[in-house]
C-alpha cells in the first residue's frame, strides 16, 4: 500500500464550507468495520449506537485565534499563525513575509523580536514588553479556520469552530469530530449509562497537511502535546479490563491514547500524563486503546485519513467515501460525521 491509495476526487461543492445551522444537526454515517455494512443516521442519535458501560472520551482543547498581522519597521505587512502550544512553549508561529533574526514587528501598539529562525518558514519570536504572546494573538488575532474553506474567518466562525466543552487553550486547529456535540445529546448519552471523560491534544497545523512523499516510512510526522488527566486514565483502564468499549471522538483523541499507551498501565498517582504526541498511524497499524471512533469525513492524502483507513480497513472507508459522496454527505471541518465500530 502506497501514500498515493488514499488520494481521491473530492469536488469543491462537497466541502462544507460554513457549519450547519444548528449545532449537531448533521448526518452521521455508521460503519462495522468488520462486516463493511453501512448505516445512515443522524449525529445527534449518536445515543442509539453506544450501549451502558461504554466510554467516551473527548478532547477539550480551545482553539486560539492563531492569524495575526504585524509590520516591519520598514511598514512591510507580515503575517504570523503562532503555532500549537507545547509544553511550556506557544512561541513559534509559521510567517508569511521576509523576516530575519533579530528583526523587531510590531503589532497592535506591541513591539515583538524575532529570536530565531528555526525552520523554513518558521520562527521563534516574544513580546519585548514582557508579555504573553498567547494572549496578544488571542485579544488582536484572527480564527484560523481552514485554509480549505477558502475565505477569511467570519463571525459565526468564532462560536462553531471550537467545541462546546473547549477549556485549555493552545491548538491552531478544533477537534473537529466533536464540533456537533450537543449538551442535550451528551445529557442523553450519560442517562444510558456511557460515561464521558477528557483529555487534551493542542492540534496543530500539521493536520491540514498532505502527504508529499511516496511512501509512508519517508513521512516525518509533526508532534501534538497532550495530557491525560489521571482520573481520565484510570476510567480507561476500567473499561478496557472489564472488556468494556472505549469510544474515541476523533483522530486527535486516537492519537494521545494511542501513543500513550504503552505507559498507561506504569503510570499512578494523581498526576496528568503527558506526551509529544507524533505517531504515524496508517493500515497495518494494531489498536490498542480505542474501540469505536467517531470521525469526519477527511481530505485526499492526509494522515487523518490513513489513521481512519487503519482503523476501518482500507477497502471499507473507500466504499464508504464512495457511498457518502454519492448520498451528498458534506465533507471536512463542518461536514458530516462517522461513527467505526465492530465490537
Amino acid at each position: 500500500m502506497r501514500v498515493a491509495d488514499f488520494d481521491y476526487l473530492l469536488p469543491d461543492e462537497k466541502i462544507a464550507k460554513y457549519p450547519p445551522l444548528e449545532r449537531g444537526s448533521t448526518r452521521l454515517l455508521v460503519l462495522n468495520r468488520y462486516s463493511g455494512l453501512v448505516e445512515h443516521s443522524r449525529y445527534a442519535a449518536l445515543d442509539a449506537f453506544l450501549q451502558p458501560g461504554d466510554l467516551l472520551v473527548l478532547n477539550n482543547t480551545r482553539v486560539i485565534r492563531a492569524r495575526l498581522f504585524a509590520s516591519r519597521l520598514t511598514g512591510a505587512q507580515i503575517e504570523l499563525m503562532l503555532l500549537e502550544k507545547h509544553e511550556g512553549e506557544q512561541s513559534l508561529v509559521l510567517y508569511r513575509g521576509r523576516v530575519r533574526k533579530n528583526d523587531q514587528l510590531e503589532a497592535h501598539g506591541h513591539k515583538l523580536l524575532v529570536i530565531d529562525l528555526v525552520d523554513h518558514g518558521v520562527a521563534r519570536i516574544k513580546m519585548l514588553d514582557g508579555g504573553v504572546l498567547a494572549d496578544l494573538f488571542n485579544n488582536f488575532g484572527e480564527v484560523p479556520i481552514p485554509p480549505y474553506l477558502k475565505r477569511e474567518a467570519e463571525k459565526v466562525d468564532l462560536e462553531r469552530y471550537q467545541t462546546i466543552f473547549a477549556a485549555l487553550p493552545g491548538s491552531v486547529a478544533a477537534p473537529t469530530a466533536s464540533l456537533n456535540m450537543t449538551e442535550e445529546l451528551l445529557g442523553r448519552l450519560r442517562s444510558k449509562g456511557v460515561d464521558v471523560v477528557s483529555l487534551t491534544l493542542h492540534v496543530g497545523l500539521g493536520t491540514f497537511l498532505p502527504v508529499r512523499v511516496d511512501s509512508f516510512k519517508e513521512h516525518v510526522m509533526h508532534r501534538e502535546f497532550y495530557t491525560i488527566p489521571a482520573e481520565s486514565l484510570e476510567k480507561i483502564r476500567q473499561v478496557k479490563a472489564s472488556f468494556g468499549r472505549v469510544v474515541a471522538v476523533g483522530t486527535t483523541v486516537t492519537r494521545a491514547l494511542e501513543h500513550a499507551w504503552d505507559r498507561f498501565e506504569k503510570f499512578s498517582g494523581a498526576d496528568v500524563l503527558t506526551g509529544e504526541a507524533d505517531i504515524f498511524i496508517y493500515p497495518g497499524y494494531q489498536f490498542r486503546s480505542i474501540d469505536v471512533l467517531l470521525t469526519n469525513f477527511h481530505a485526499p492524502r492526509s494522515t487523518v485519513l490513513m489513521l481512519a483507513a487503519a482503523f476501518a480497513g482500507a477497502d471499507n472507508l473507500r466504499n464508504a467515501y464512495r457511498e457518502a459522496l454519492e448520498e451528498g454527505y458534506a465533507f471536512l471541518s463542518y461536514g458530516d460525521s462517522m461513527l467505526i465500530f465492530g465490537k
